[in-house]
């Protein structure tokens, strides 16, 4: 992982003569254990979800392995190369950066086409840009867009050119180009006529796949709600993504990603060798997929503790609730939110969900970006003894008849906790919350819910929102810069405790303020300092409570060859690149 920002790496400006004529992306054999005379082509990928999926319109899907995200698979003007974690041109061939590094212009290939035949060029990108930005539209990535309320501007200089504008210089802006351009073929003409309403409209889960237009590696073949989604290769793709032979990519003919009612289903389709790729998570599961293994039931392999996990588990309460002022009140006071801190006992998450392979968590980095944790910042550790204490200054000094806390008003201490259901990690931590809870006279109701209506309440916004407190996950987050810009500032689409639109806290101003000189700073050391201070004032506001997550256990059936090597096998990597992986056997 280099510790550079990038534009370190890219201060010679136009990356090397051999890019300066259009030519195919090719993909490096060293991203692979695989030698390009065991390749093979055709077959099926089997994967699996918990979650059935919101939407297939990329401009509002917000879940995690989203159908757009994967249809797109590493699109962009850019992307990282996984071995030294250095930006590298993609969908672009080329870019020069100004002297004054504010606009990056990329020269786009030539040759580039949607999974339509229509070519893929600056149009694309461009309204795409305009739709993503669009406030009425509502998309999870209209933030990365701005600094500091001023937008980062899409131009198109001609077919093939793309110049990208920042207000200021932008520590994350190899990130920004690295969004998927959707057609502007498709999109452009209802946009135009029918505004933001248009776009939500488009695209919903009854389109029919054959409507669905992909610039990726994959186009959608067919889609059963609560059973499956089947993708099939894009051969357009493959005109222009070889491998180091020449060979287009991707090798297989389809991805299949089954929906599965819980995480056990998802153990036991793996265990029966229904379906490909899996990451334990508990030391149950490890042990079953190595007994398994080792009995001869299961021709797979798995990688116990490849690296620190690279997504957070928290709990957020809900600072927007106009309906019932004392909980409003409650859930905006930083000593509740301590208190409740001091009642999540993380080491037995990590020993008793996670079987002893995990790492506690206190701020919004993820525990493998090791060199932006704060090894300084404040913890509010599991004690119910201080937990009580700081109740109590609340006011909560005496317990009813069934030995809940109540104030002098005789108000009960008592709040519902939703997770999504079928997430049976998630399902036990918040069990395990409720009891350390009880312990002291704190009732937390717990019901796990759909994970769409869950993702639909978090995202909720305004002065009255339906929930009282959420247990969920974030992933994604950048190398050069960890914070999200749709997190952070109190205007953020994933802002989750407070969607008023405005700061009510002196300290999210803090942050909303440090976060845009963090993005802007182009020194690392400076920027890593930048980090620091912003975790420590997270660390004293408890925006959320973290809580812990998994080390990184990937798993795979022994019929896929492709993945990548040891030095590069991680939670930020993964396990493969789909678009190397291929059947063995």
């Amino acid at each position: 992982m280099r510790k550079t920002a990038f534009w370190l790496m890219a201060a010679a400006g136009v990356l090397g003569a051999s890019l300066a004529q259009a030519q195919a992306f090719v993909w490096p054999q060293k991203w692979t254990t695989a030698k390009l005379s065991e390749v093979k082509r055709g077959g099926t990928l089997r994967g699996s979800t918990i979650s059935d999926y919101r939407t297939f319109n990329p401009f509002l899907a917000a879940e995690s392995g989203n159908i757009p995200s994967v249809m797109c698979g590493p699109g962009g003007l850019v992307r990282r190369d996984p071995t030294t974690g250095e930006w590298i041109p993609y969908m672009a061939e080329s870019w020069t950066i100004s002297p004054n590094k504010l606009d990056i212009t990329f020269k786009i290939r030539k040759g580039l086409k949607f999974s339509d035949g229509r070519p893929i060029t600056a149009d694309d990108w461009v309204t795409t840009w305009r739709i993503h930005t669009d406030k009425a539209v509502g998309s999870n990535s209209y933030d990365s867009f701005f600094i500091d309320g001023k937008p980062i501007v899409v131009r198109k200089i001609d077919d093939y050119t793309l110049r990208i504008s920042y207000p200021k210089t932008d520590a994350e802006a190899f990130a920004v180009a690295s969004y998927c351009p959707w057609p502007a073929h498709v999109f452009g003409p209802v946009y135009q006529k029918e505004g933001a309403e248009g776009i939500k409209k488009m695209w919903t889960l009854s389109e029919k796949p054959e409507n669905i237009v992909s610039p990726g590696p994959w186009v959608l073949e067919s889609y059963t709600p609560g059973e499956r989604v089947v993708l099939r290769r894009n051969p357009n793709f493959g005109e222009w993504n070889k491998d180091e032979a020449g060979n287009p990519l991707p090798y297989l003919d389809r991805y299949e990603i089954r929906i599965v009612k819980d995480t056990n289903a998802q153990l036991a389709a793996f265990l029966a060798g229904e379906i490909d790729v899996y990451a334990p998570s508990t030391v149950d599961q490890i042990s079953q997929v190595r007994q398994a293994i080792q009995q001869g039931r299961l021709d797979a392999t798995i990688k116990v503790n490849a690296s620190p996990v690279a997504s957070s588990q928290f709990i957020v309460f809900n600072w927007n609730k106009a309906s019932d002022p004392f909980k409003q009140a409650l859930f905006r006071s930083d000593k509740f939110r301590k208190a409740m801190s001091h009642l999540i006992n993380r080491q037995a998450v990590i020993d008793l969900v996670y079987g002893g392979l995990g790492t506690p968590m206190y701020t919004s980095v993820y525990p493998v970006l090791t060199q932006w944790i704060n090894p300084k910042v404040p913890k509010y550790e599991y004690d119910p003894k201080q937990a009580a204490k700081l109740l109590s200054e609340l006011g909560f000094t005496r317990k009813d008849r069934e030995g809940y806390l109540v104030d002098s008003r005789g108000r009960r201490l008592e709040f519902t906790l939703a997770t999504n259901a079928g997430n049976a990690q998630r399902e036990q931590m918040a069990k395990l919350f409720v009891d350390e809870a009880k312990k002291v006279g704190v009732k937390v109701n717990f019901t796990p819910i759909d994970f769409n209506t869950l993702v639909g309440q978090l995202l909720s916004s305004g002065p009255d929102r339906p929930f009282d407190a959420i247990l969920i996950g974030l992933s994604g987050g950048g190398l050069d810069w960890p914070f999200g810009s749709n997190v952070v500032p109190c205007k953020g689409n994933l802002h989750m405790w407070n969607k008023s639109g405005q700061c009510l806290d002196p300290r999210e101003t803090q942050l909303d303020a440090l976060y845009s000189r963090g993005r802007t700073e182009l020194d690392f050391k400076k920027r890593q300092q930048i980090g620091y201070q912003m975790q420590e004032i997270e660390a004293q506001l408890l925006p959320v409570l973290y809580i812990a997550g998994p080390n990184y256990h990937p798993a795979w059936n022994n019929r896929l060859g492709g993945e990548h090597p040891d030095a590069i096998l991680s939670s930020i990597w993964g396990q493969r690149e789909l678009e190397l992986t291929f059947i063995k056997k």
